[in-house]
């Protein structure tokens, strides 16, 4: 994986297709591999680069203080390092949801559109007890173990137990034999405290929001969709916090059409 060092830690990205840029970012305790599908459905049309946070996947795992604003900028120095240029499409999940927002709040210029995967645009201070369970399961031994529950709880439970669910939240245990539980309470932290809904006012940009019928962020989506002038609010059934790897066929038909209809699929005037 090509590896992105503008912000001073090494963020590892993948990108593939050519087009306007289209910028994924991952919910935790995911990688840049959740939006495989996505990636293979919007890559002959855009540039997809989908990067693993900071303190997730193959990047760096810090263990100094820092904010959502610094994994934002992450984030922006991952687009400058792979020479994406012009116009661009933020899409992100949970925590990724945010920096999603954030940036395309702070950047109207750069990005024209965002789609929004179970976030919430306020503060989100519930999260002491998973920072107490990665340090408890990290002096174990048993983090693997507790890793793949935290997997399960973002997808329901019909889809972790069925192959290709087990096949590919395993995927993501493998691959997330490197993490730290002092960096992951340090992302868990500067997610908590992150505060955007005073930005919501004035913003202008054309937004999806997605949510999947069993998602227990549902409410703040909808809280967040009828803070924003341009949103458009759609529920997937039968999927849960990350719908689009659980049903990537009607997430992904929802996103084109937004993208239509908003003037922002590439082709299309």
């Amino acid at each position: 994986m090509p590896v992105s060092r503008a912000n001073g830690h090494d963020i590892r990205y993948e990108i593939a297709g050519s087009g306007p840029p289209l910028v994924m970012i991952h919910a935790l305790p995911f990688d840049h591999n959740l939006w495989l599908y996505q990636v293979e459905r919007f890559s002959s049309r855009f540039t997809c680069v989908a990067m693993d946070l900071r303190g997730w996947g193959a990047s760096a795992k810090p263990r100094g203080p820092f904010s959502l604003r610094d994994m934002g900028d992450d984030v922006l120095g991952v687009t400058r390092d792979a020479g994406l240029a012009g116009e661009a499409i933020v899409m992100g999940c949970s925590i990724g949801s945010k920096i999603a927002l954030m940036l395309a709040c702070d950047h109207p210029e750069t990005f024209r559109g965002a789609i929004l995967v179970g976030g919430h645009s306020g503060p989100q201070r519930q999260f002491d007890g998973r920072i107490r369970d990665y340090r408890a399961h990290a002096a174990a031994g048993t983090l693997r173990d507790y890793h793949l529950g935290h997997l399960r709880h973002g997808v329901t439970r019909a889809w972790a137990d069925s192959e290709t669910g087990r096949y590919l939240l395993g995927g993501f245990v493998e691959r997330g034999a490197s993490l730290d539980a002092e960096s992951i309470a340090l992302v868990f932290g500067a997610l908590g405290v992150s505060d955007l809904t005073p930005k919501l006012a004035g913003f202008d940009t054309p937004t999806l929001i997605v949510n999947g019928e069993h998602d227990n962020a549902l409410p703040g989506g909808a809280r967040t969709a009828a803070l924003l002038r341009r949103a458009e609010h759609f529920i997937l059934p039968d999927a849960g916090h990350c719908c689009f790897i659980e049903n990537p066929g009607v997430f992904n038909a929802r996103v084109a059409g937004f993208l239509q209809r908003n003037g922002l699929w590439p082709g299309v005037a």
